[in-house]
């Protein structure tokens, strides 16, 4: 069985692609050989793609910022920060997502991490009638959902989750990344999603700006699964 994890989260721009870096760079400094994938992109600017979550995901995983290891974590890249078909129709394009699933399965192995951030949020549109959540499941591996804490987060975080659920979907945990102006403490979020919810509630504080905020993210090993406790030793 493929060794891999899936980030995904109950909207965007919450805090998904430092939860799937942190969990790639934890691996790696674990001494695990990690791949990255994010393989639709919207908002991507590819004249300057120094900020964007590919470069990130690659730099944390220690992979060379080469173009052939962009090309192939993203394949997919749309330069309108949109839901993916609607990124797609603005440049006469389309999603094939049969051809997505076969990239990411290709990417999956028994002798490394596969670490796999989706776009958007759980149900977005990916191709058709596919959505994020369909990808999930026909690759057949564990998500880490991510939510936020802001006002309304708390059903957010819950409808995703039971999306998730309701199609036999593995949650290792819901990752629930502090909100810029929050309006109640993180802690208290945490533990009103915990009170529905049947898996792990983790609460990651934000953190200082700067360059690589994944390496100072808290310990995710629980999220990584039964190897990465043998990786650290425990």
């Amino acid at each position: 069985m493929s060794d891999a994890v899936f980030v995904t989260a109950s909207g965007t721009e919450i805090g998904k692609t430092l939860v799937a870096c942190a969990l790639a760079h934890q691996a790696r400094i674990a001494g695990r050989a990690v791949r990255v994938l994010k393989p639709v992109a919207t908002g991507f600017d590819e004249m300057n793609m120094g900020e964007s979550d590919t470069i990130n995901l690659l730099t944390a995983a220690g992979i060379p910022l080469t173009e052939n290891a962009v090309v192939a974590c993203t394949p997919w890249r749309f330069r309108e920060p949109l839901a993916p078909d609607m990124a797609a129709a603005r440049e006469n394009r389309t999603i094939d997502f049969g051809a997505v699933l076969a990239h990411c399965r290709a990417a999956l192995g028994e002798n490394h991490l596969t670490v796999i951030e989706g776009v958007g949020g759980t149900m977005v549109p990916l191709g058709g009638s596919e959505t994020v959540r369909d990808l999930i499941a026909e690759l057949e591996v564990p998500a880490v959902l991510v939510a936020g804490s802001y006002l309304g987060a708390i059903s957010h975080a819950l409808c995703a989750l039971e999306s998730l659920l309701v199609r036999a979907i593995p949650v290792r945990g819901i990752v629930v990344s502090e909100s810029v102006n929050a309006p109640v403490p993180l802690d208290e979020t945490c533990a009103a999603i915990a009170d529905f919810s049947p898996v792990p509630v983790i609460a990651l504080p934000r953190l200082a700006a700067g360059t690589r905020p994944w390496e100072a993210a808290l310990d995710f090993s629980a999220l990584l699964g039964r190897d990465a406790n043998v990786a650290r030793g425990v």
